[in-house]
């Protein structure tokens, strides 16, 4: 909802009706992630995208349904690869999508939600998508110190909470299974909960012009970008126009500050790019010996990072901190501009995030997407 929620809360506040469409289980090659939303408006506007183009027209047909019946409707689509066309998925994946009507009586919470999306405070949707009919479409909105609105039974609400907030620590999108009242090896009542958590961030160390490319790509796909370098000659906000913010300041004492604060976690992506033992070691030193972050990959040509591992392990890095780093940064594009080692670096960190080998697909036979 995260794409379209500036538009439905501008109907909202005017207290107009909306059918929100929104993904919430994919199997196969299924062109989008759980989360993913489009909007039919009072007006017969359409907004947003579930499928990429395959499946929108009987979506929108389906939100014109709920609009006039009230009803919210969980719908699956999806055919063989034979067939796929029949229904217009043509990727041949599968998706089920729950349509609900929206206004303030359905939805009374939706101000306070786009509120903190709007402000990149977590907060989580819990909605019930499938189950008995008098709680279809009922909500819990969990924030990580209160929760608001409610299924009909205090524990399934309990339930959701705890298993919400979890989600929400991790910034990840669950269909959630319970028993009717909430018993966690029951069947029959489904929940989805979308976590609209802060964006994850993105640390460039290192003021140079790949910086530059690596910020704008980190930017488009979705994170909060900083550029750290000790250097302000160099650490301009007018050189980086694609960071959120530019840090003057020694890359180890702010990277080690960041962690102090609570600011690095399992979702940040460091980028270290100076290629320079002064900068990188100590740097490494802290960013290796972290408890959780996402991604730690360093630049440098085959020499660069033969010293590099050499004066780590002389300062007491171990083998399995080392194993942490991805040293050379990125993967095998050859790429040789900065735009293109930018691409390279992206490639590697969504790989490792979801599993990719890193192989062409013409290649390979089977699913594109798995789960």
């Amino acid at each position: 909802m995260r794409d379209v929620v500036g538009q439905l809360d501008g109907w909202w506040q005017k207290g107009e009706t909306a059918a929100l469409a929104t993904v919430v289980g994919t199997y196969s090659s299924a062109p989008r992630q759980p989360g993913a939303s489009m909007l039919v408006g009072p007006g017969g506007e359409a907004v947003g995208s579930v499928s990429g183009g395959c499946v929108e027209g009987a979506v929108y047909e389906l939100g014109q349904q709920v609009l006039a019946e009230g009803r919210p409707v969980l719908q699956r689509y999806g055919v063989s690869d034979d067939d796929a066309f029949a229904v217009g998925l043509t990727c041949g994946g599968i998706i089920d999508i729950f349509v609900e009507k929206v206004d303030p009586d359905t939805y009374a919470q939706l101000g306070a939600v786009a509120e903190a999306i709007r402000d990149e405070s977590p907060v989580a949707v819990a909605t019930v998508v499938s189950g008995p009919a008098e709680r279809l479409g009922k909500r819990l909105i969990v924030w990580p110190d209160h929760t608001d609105g409610g299924t009909g039974s205090d524990r399934l609400d309990d339930a959701i909470r705890d298993d919400a907030r979890g989600l929400l620590d991790v910034g990840r999108n669950a269909m959630l299974h319970y028993g009717v009242d909430g018993q966690r090896r029951g069947e029959g009542l489904d929940v989805f909960v979308e976590s609209f958590a802060p964006p994850p961030r993105m640390i460039v160390f290192g003021a140079i012009d790949f910086a530059a490319a690596v910020a704008k790509i980190g930017t488009f796909l979705g994170f909060r970008v900083t550029v750290c370098d000790a250097r302000p000659v160099f650490a301009t906000a007018s050189r980086f126009p694609g960071a959120n913010e530019v840090v003057v300041e020694w890359p180890h004492r702010y990277l080690a500050a960041e962690a102090e604060a609570g600011r690095i976690d399992n979702r940040t992506a460091l980028c270290v790019l100076t290629h320079d033992p002064k900068f990188d070691v100590p740097l490494l030193e802290v960013a290796l010996r972290l408890p959780e972050v996402g991604y730690i990959g360093a630049m440098g040509s085959r020499r660069t990072h033969e010293d590099r591992l050499e004066r780590l392990r002389e300062i007491g890095v171990t083998e399995n901190e080392i194993a942490r780093m991805s040293s050379p940064i990125g993967l095998d594009l050859g790429a040789r501009t900065p735009e293109e080692t930018a691409v390279s670096i992206a490639a590697e960190m969504i790989a490792l995030h979801w599993g990719g080998a890193g192989s062409r697909l013409a290649e390979r036979e089977g699913p594109i997407h798995v789960g």
